[in-house]
């Protein structure tokens, strides 16, 4: 008997992004998160990955972006209306691309910045710092030192752990190897593991790359041009000969092609919209 999947703590439904008045950055999109799974979301530079996210937390008006159309509903209640720093507060931690750490303050304090988000929220626990540095060690090291003084690594381990003072049910993860050795990005990632597996925490992960993402993730979707071109459990993503194709970027001769240059993708009429 095949087990169901869990009920979705996220669920994005025909959304379109417009910037500008005039830009459409996506373009009917669809996606869900199961409770307690990671779902990677991939594509390359510019497909609307990171407006993806931008929409779930509501963060678009700051870049002249709108929601046109579509819902996205968080816990089974619409967000439409949700300010973000109301949405953190429910349980939605967006770690944005680029860190965005307070580099004039201590480690210590950016982690203290972020006990804002459990102001009046009922039943949250004490923020609990130790969680954050036996997940993240170095910082514990470094946690008297300036943020703007750490590396690249070490910014990214804080502003994972600001997310997890806030206590999220859900973590927005944008693109959290960008920048980083690969030694570093296989540490990042298994702590990301790790976190779902030990906290149940949800997370949708968006990142350019493929193999490490699906390593971690439970499922995926591709998009190109604003929209999902596939999607499915990450072991058939990862084993998709057209998925591989597409992710090498290398046609006849090395040029780079679209998914849908793929001959299987314009059969399979089920991945046209």
């Amino acid at each position: 008997m095949t087990t169901a999947p869990p009920a979705p703590i996220l669920e994005v439904n025909n959304i379109e992004v417009i910037y500008n008045k005039v830009v459409q950055a996506l373009r009917g999109l669809s996606l869900a998160v199961p409770r307690g799974q990671i779902v990677a979301l991939l594509g390359s530079n510019g497909a609307g990955k990171s407006t993806t996210l931008k929409a779930i937390s509501n963060l678009l008006t700051l870049e002249d972006g709108l929601l046109a159309s579509g819902s996205i509903r968080f816990n089974g209640q619409g967000t439409a209306a949700i300010a973000p720093q109301q949405l953190v507060r429910r349980g939605l931690s967006h770690v944005m691309e680029g860190r965005r750490v307070f580099e004039d303050l201590t480690v210590e304090e950016n982690l203290i910045a972020s006990t804002y988000a459990l102001t009046g929220r009922p039943g949250a626990a004490p923020p609990d710092f130790d969680l954050v540095y036996g997940y993240f060690p170095r910082l514990f090291e470094r946690r008297k030192g300036l943020a703007g003084y750490l590396s690249g690594g070490e910014q990214q381990m804080l502003a994972i752990g600001r997310a997890l003072i806030a206590q999220p049910q859900l973590m927005l993860l944008d693109e959290p190897s960008l920048g980083l050795s690969p030694k570093l990005t296989e540490d990042i990632f298994g702590i990301i593991a790790r976190i779902n597996a030990e906290r149940g925490t949800s997370m949708l992960l968006v990142e350019q790359n493929a193999t490490v993402a699906l390593a971690v993730a439970h499922s995926g979707y591709i998009m190109e041009n604003g929209k999902i071109v596939i999607d499915g459990t990450a072991e058939r993503l990862a084993s998709d000969p057209d998925v591989r194709e597409f992710y090498l970027g290398l046609a006849g001769g090395g040029e780079a092609k679209s998914f849908k240059d793929i001959k299987h993708y314009k059969r399979r009429k089920r991945w046209l919209s």
